[in-house]
């Protein structure tokens, strides 16, 4: 009989936004938090850019709105960048009292100020951060705060299944909690809930270069589908324009924040290349920027370009980039006196669950929050350092519904036993690793930054014939990790492919080929598992 835990609040993910909803709420409720390897294995921290908010006089919130609009391409919802703008301040001030230590300007005698950086698609300095370590700056205190606390259990190395819903009628389906792997002891086992908050991050492992973790698979948004939920914009997957490009760097990030101080994107021979493309150079926004990269490398069949900031005084680039010296001298390339060869890579999911202002998914009970979810802040397109900031918001104000409704909740309830009666170990792991690859290879090529029809095609029809392969495989053999990751983004790749198809325009992140215009009227991309496409 597997063993069923019990808690008021379920809490999947282990990042910003599940660490701080649960300091949040742990003051009247107990809580579960459920990481996949350990606590710190997240997106969280490895950002290194920052979090945009308005803290200098000559700033303002319209205008971090303004440009969180322009840089979502007519897509975000205007409200919620209002209210994601307007409480940031806020916010920042909670994670400043939990002892997150932001980088202050040196001249700052009397009164705190911060040192503010500006990056692609802002108009003002305005993103506070900790050197070039920001995500670990935060990930590591909420971490302390968190392990520290009497009312809060944290399950390292579980993943989650599939939530457990209950309904007596199809109108009233609510979440009662999750059926969870304890890869420690490689059992099954469940867990009951009064609230389950989905903070599980995104899903670009789906692709073969990436700047993720390699936990980022897509769970939270495949566990809601298979509930029932509706998922949005899946076809909007920032590329992050400047990824270390070597074999040495495993997934390693070059931060915005460099571009923001002055680097210099450059071809193989040297010249510079952004003006040609957009006004404003390498602070373009994103999407932008990402597309001339890959449009340079296939004209010119280069492996990468480079990124040059070599022409600043050694001492400010120590000073401001630390781990980034570190990690590239350490690879035999001093950024100090050469340029960094750089790639684009899958760097952050900008649709997902989709939910209102309090987090509520479709299903009673279930919350999502932080990049597993689609709120309206992002549109086509992430504004830089909005994602940690969406993050905090979004935690603060699900913490406010999670405690209105706490007390009129059910008891404890008894979770079905997970049966494993017909299956048995897995034969052939070599099969789910090929399948693997084979995903992440075809999403590169066809659903990647630039896209065509005919490439969309390719790309469902092979990710139809690995689902069969798939869930054969599931129903006949004992879960491992790898296999729930791979059920994941197979479910979560044929979201973003159907998206993408549905499309027919480029807008943002989202370019095609065959459908280069706007649309004169842009909407987003919904997806119901309830009416499923013809």
């Amino acid at each position: 009989m597997n063993q069923q835990h019990n808690c008021d609040v379920l809490i999947i993910g282990s990042g910003a936004a599940g660490l701080s909803l649960a300091l949040h709420l742990a003051k009247n409720a107990d809580v579960v938090i459920l990481s996949k390897g350990k606590v710190n294995d997240g997106s969280t921290f490895y950002a290194q850019g920052g979090i945009a908010a308005v803290f200098d006089k000559n700033d303002s919130v319209e205008s971090h709105v303004s440009d969180t609009l322009v840089a979502g391409a007519g897509l975000c919802q205007q409200d919620v960048v209002q209210y994601t703008a307007e409480n940031a301040k806020a916010c920042l001030e909670w994670l400043i009292g939990q002892g997150v230590d932001f980088d202050q300007e040196e001249s700052a005698i009397d009164d705190v100020r911060y040192h503010l950086t500006k990056e692609g698609g802002h108009s003002h300095r305005r993103i506070l951060h900790a050197a070039d370590a920001t995500g670990q700056a935060i990930q590591t205190t909420l971490a302390d705060r968190v392990k520290n606390h009497s009312r809060i259990r944290i399950f390292e190395r579980y993943n989650a299944i599939d939530l457990v819903c209950d309904q007596a009628t199809p109108e009233d389906k609510r979440c009662i909690g999750a059926y969870i792997w304890n890869r420690n002891s490689e059992k099954v086992e469940r867990i009951f809930a009064k609230k389950t908050i989905l903070a599980t991050g995104g899903a670009s492992k789906v692709y073969q270069y990436t700047s993720n973790p390699d936990i980022a698979s897509g769970d939270g948004i495949a566990m809601a589908w298979r509930a029932g939920c509706r998922v949005a914009n899946m076809e909007f997957n920032q590329f992050h324009p400047t990824c270390l490009f070597h074999p040495d760097a495993g997934n390693f990030l070059l931060t915005e924040a460099l571009r923001g101080e002055g680097a210099i994107l450059r071809r193989p021979d040297g010249s510079r290349f952004m003006p040609s493309f957009d006004e404003r150079a390498e602070l373009a926004p994103r999407d932008i920027v990402a597309r001339a990269i890959d449009y340079e490398m296939k004209r010119l069949g280069a492996d990468c370009m480079y990124l040059d900031i070599s022409h600043k005084p050694a001492d400010f680039i120590k000073q401001h980039f630390p781990t980034i010296y570190e990690k590239t001298m350490s690879l035999g390339i001093d950024m100090t006196k050469q340029p960094m060869p750089i790639v684009p890579a899958a760097h952050y999911t900008c649709g997902g669950v989709m939910i209102n202002k309090q987090g509520k998914t479709d299903i009673d009970n279930l919350y999502a929050i932080g990049e597993v979810a689609y709120t309206g802040l992002h549109g086509a397109n992430r504004l830089a350092s909005n994602s940690l900031l969406e993050c905090l918001v979004f935690a603060r104000a699900t913490a406010t519904d999670i405690e209105q409704g706490l007390s009129t909740l059910q008891n404890y309830l008894k979770i079905p036993a997970w049966d494993e009666s017909r299956v048995t170990d897995s034969d052939e792991e070599v099969v789910i690793q090929h399948n693997w690859h084979e995903l992440r290879l075809f999403m590169w090529d066809y659903v990647g930054i630039v896209r065509t029809t005919k490439r969309l095609e390719r790309a469902l029809h092979r990710v139809e014939l690995l689902q069969r392969e798939i869930d054969e495989y599931y129903r006949n053999f004992r879960v491992s990790n790898n296999l729930l990751e791979l059920r994941n983004l197979v479910q979560v790749a044929e979201l973003i492919i159907r998206s993408a198809m549905s499309r027919k325009e480029s807008r943002g992140l989202h370019y095609t080929l065959d459908y280069p215009e706007l649309s004169d009227d842009p909407q987003p991309t919904v997806i119901s598992p309830t009416h499923q496409h013809g």
